[in-house]
């Protein structure tokens, strides 16, 4: 496979103005976006202000429209199939919130879900009497697919997995899942807020029926952005919270009817800066290519990693067979907030991971917060080894 050549990442760094001045291992929550990505939205708030709000969107009509054709190409989704919304929060609710779900359904999740997601879960337990059914990982921290197999029952009516948990590197094997969901006809939404932009994803090799994605992470887009997939097929199984005049594309004074592609999930006012921005920051990683970009966070992470299993006193906290570009780890004696203080002071990024954006995971490995240090093809080996010197440098000072 191409790797990416260390005089691409000059030029990426080059084309990233934070990359000057600090080292950024957050790109899991936030990455440094393109400076085209900032221009772009500067530019059209500039239009709106000179031209007026309608005006500026009439002219930039064109390249909105192909934030929508860039996405598919993303996940190799058609472009009717794609909804812009401002998170993968809200595109998740969007999807979850619109399956009608009676008592006594089944839901079947994994242990890394996300905290916004349980609270769905939870939400709809407590108001329509269903039950949650959680596959645990191997010792290894492998999800089992044969348990999977065995929990479906005739009552399970969706199967929602995160792709990559947000406090730990370890990943589901989502095709295998969604093939266990074809032959069982299950409803399958995939939560892909930390994948998309770091893993390749294809949402027909995949089998998902709904899939959420945030711009802010490895997508390098600007924050309040996101989206959401739905398969066309599956499109009128999925009731709407939210009905205004650009989702109902016809109305009467006595009836509507919704549009018929995926924008039938959003409503008319949006920030059309962000959406270029994020069409914009889409356009800059398929330039480079996501397998090229997942190859290089590969190498990374896993330098990163290695290093980190030599410091005495850090303890490593990623499990299973694949892991991806976020690495979590402890050291003995400080917590990982006063680890990311000391970072901070050196001008490193980091971020902690709490236990309730992960709880399943968390409680059952008796962990309350862990430092997560995320990798981007952007990063360096030699910022590898600051951090590493850092924590080492921490270490050091506990008694």
């Amino acid at each position: 496979m191409n790797s990416i050549s260390e005089q691409e990442v000059l030029q990426f760094r080059q084309e990233t103005k934070g990359t000057a001045n600090l080292t950024h291992f957050n790109n899991a929550g936030a990455s440094l976006p393109p400076d085209e990505v900032l221009t772009t939205m500067i530019n059209y708030l500039e239009a709106e202000a000179t031209m007026g709000g309608y005006e500026a969107e009439a002219m930039y009509q064109p390249e909105l429209l192909r934030t929508y054709d860039l996405i598919a190409q993303l996940i190799n989704a058609d472009s009717d199939e794609i909804a812009i919304l401002e998170s993968a929060s809200a595109a998740w609710m969007i999807a979850f919130n619109g399956i009608a779900f009676s008592k006594g359904d089944e839901i079947i999740t994994c242990e890394m879900e996300y905290v916004t997601n349980l609270i769905g879960f939870l939400h709809v337990q407590k108001r329509d009497g269903i039950c949650i059914k959680v596959i645990p990982n191997d010792e290894y921290g492998n999800f089992s697919l044969p348990a999977l197999e065995e929990a479906i029952s005739p009552k399970t009516k969706l199967l929602a997995i995160t792709h990559i948990a947000s406090g730990t590197g370890g990943m589901m094997p989502i095709a295998a899942i969604g093939a266990i969901a074809r032959k069982y006809g299950i409803l399958y939404l995939l939560d892909a807020c930390q994948s998309a932009g770091q893993v390749p994803i294809d949402v027909k090799e995949i089998g998902c029926d709904m899939l959420s994605v945030t711009g802010r992470k490895y997508l390098r887009a600007p924050r309040g952005t996101g989206f959401l997939f739905v398969r066309k097929e599956i499109r009128d199984q999925l009731r709407l919270t939210a009905i205004d005049g650009f989702n109902a594309e016809w109305v009467t004074t006595t009836a509507y009817k919704l549009r018929d592609d995926g924008r039938r999930f959003e409503l008319y006012e949006k920030n059309r800066a962000l959406t270029l921005g994020l069409g914009r920051a889409v356009a800059y990683a398929l330039h480079i290519g996501v397998d090229r970009i997942w190859t290089r966070i590969q190498l990374l992470s896993a330098s990163l990693r290695q290093n980190l299993e030599t410091i005495d006193g850090v303890t490593l906290h990623d499990t299973g067979k694949q892991k991806c570009g976020i690495v979590t780890f402890s050291i003995e004696g400080i917590t990982p907030q006063e680890i990311k203080i000391k970072l901070a002071a050196k001008k490193i990024n980091v971020s902690v991971a709490m236990a309730k954006s992960t709880l399943y995971y968390m409680d059952k490995n008796q962990l309350t917060s862990v430092v997560r240090a995320s990798v981007h093809y952007y990063n360096t080996e030699e910022e590898i080894d600051g951090l590493c010197a850092a924590v080492l440098e921490i270490s050091k000072l506990l008694p």
